[in-house]
């Protein structure tokens, strides 16, 4: 069986921008964005009471689309992305290893016209945006060895 046949790596979420989108150029001068994704789950417990959880989501994108969500997505906006998992590793200024979870958006729909509030809390406030290293080759740019972010 060939290299990565047999496998699926594939994420489609619905849900709420809980930041506006920070958009950032390598040295190279390829878009990035990134922000935070709110989606809900709603159930009924064992008593019958509707419970409800917000899980919070890292976004990153890059090239265009990364331009067009910038210009266009806004904190609360309903949108519709599909991408893909990535797990990657940074070191923090304590000079500790972390590792972070990303969506890698590879493509996205713009959902209804108005801005509306997140739901329950706003995205946790400790999360740390770790350096970002580009890691979808382009085909005109490479990839830059050392980024500033």
């Amino acid at each position: 069986m060939g290299q990565g046949r047999g496998t699926v790596n594939k994420v489609i979420l619905l849900g709420r921008l809980g930041t506006d989108p920070q958009i950032r150029y390598t040295p190279s001068g390829r878009a990035t964005v990134s922000f935070t994704l709110a989606t809900n789950r709603v159930w009924k417990d064992q008593n019958g009471t509707q419970q409800e959880k917000t899980e919070w989501h890292r976004i990153v994108a890059w090239g265009k689309l990364a331009e067009v969500m910038s210009e266009w997505l806004k904190k609360g906006q309903q949108v519709y992305l599909e991408g893909r998992l990535q797990t990657r590793s940074y070191e923090d200024p304590n000079g500790v290893k972390r590792w972070i979870t990303e969506v890698l958006v590879t493509d996205m729909e713009m959902l209804g016209g108005e801005k509306k509030p997140i739901p329950e809390a706003e995205p946790p406030t400790e999360i740390q945006t770790p350096p970002v290293e580009e890691s979808e080759p382009s085909l005109d740019v490479e990839p830059p060895s050392d980024l500033p972010f």
